[in-house]
């Protein structure tokens, strides 16, 4: 009872400083604009004064496939760093500006402090994401061809998977320190660090990037797979999140 009260408290609070609406508005305007640019961009170059023919001959055909690129790879740059933007400062602020302390002074546990912190952003993504998916969904089917909707849900929800990959390491930089601008480097230094050993031949096969590749493939009709990068994010979430508590837990905050 306690959780959901404390729960009830964080998603009102991303209500009332707007942050829902931020997260939904910018997903949203990604998620409409990904078809349209992959329809309209190589339609735009072969506009360009001076072009020769033949160069403009070689600008291919847009497909479905690149109105479901472009949509995973502006969630895969604008969401993920949405994602550290608005978790950065969700426990290291309220440290420093001593709101943190209030809360447990109230029969809140500190797991609970955390969890509820964690859901709420969860929440929040979720379903700005959905949202996005549907505008993206909509006109992909207007300009291209409609999407099987079974693995277009697989698509979107691995994405969440690794949105909530970064939100976890994010809440556990924040939890680590007490200022919002050094979870903010520490958060940054942290998806500098994914994002690089994820670019690695081989080694970027088992990390949560993969996701981004293994839910275009799905959506596209493919028969990939990528389940061990799909456990090892998942490992990562919840690792992260049981490292922030037993740091936070020993911590004075």
């Amino acid at each position: 009872m306690t959780f959901l009260i404390v729960l009830r408290k964080e998603l009102t609070e991303h209500w009332r400083t707007k942050r829902f609406l931020i997260v939904a508005a910018i997903l949203v305007v990604f998620g409409l604009t990904s078809p349209l640019l992959a329809k309209f961009t190589p339609e735009l170059l072969k506009t360009i004064p001076n072009v020769p023919a033949a160069v403009a001959a070689l600008i291919p055909t847009p497909s479905v496939a690149d109105a479901v690129g472009q949509y995973v790879k502006n969630m895969g740059q604008f969401g993920v760093l949405l994602a550290l933007l608005m978790t950065m400062g969700v426990v290291a602020q309220e440290k420093e500006r001593g709101t943190a302390a209030m809360m447990l002074t109230h029969p809140v546990s500190r797991l609970n402090f955390l969890l509820a912190k964690f859901m709420a952003l969860g929440i929040m993504f979720a379903v700005s994401l959905a949202v996005a998916a549907v505008g993206c969904w909509y006109y992909t089917t207007l300009l291209f061809a409609a999407l099987p909707w079974g693995p277009y849900l697989a698509l979107n929800g691995l994405i969440l998977v690794v949105f909530l990959v970064y939100i976890s390491v994010t809440l556990l930089c924040s939890t680590l320190v007490r200022t919002q601008g050094a979870a903010a480097g520490l958060a940054f230094a942290a998806m500098i660090v994914i994002a690089g050993i994820g670019s690695l031949p081989r080694v970027g096969d088992y990390f949560p990037g993969r996701l981004f590749s293994w839910g275009a493939s799905l959506a596209l009709g493919g028969t990939e797979t990528a389940w061990l990068a799909f456990g090892i994010s998942l490992g990562i979430i919840a690792a992260a999140l049981i490292v922030a508590f037993l740091v936070f837990r020993r911590q004075e905050v």
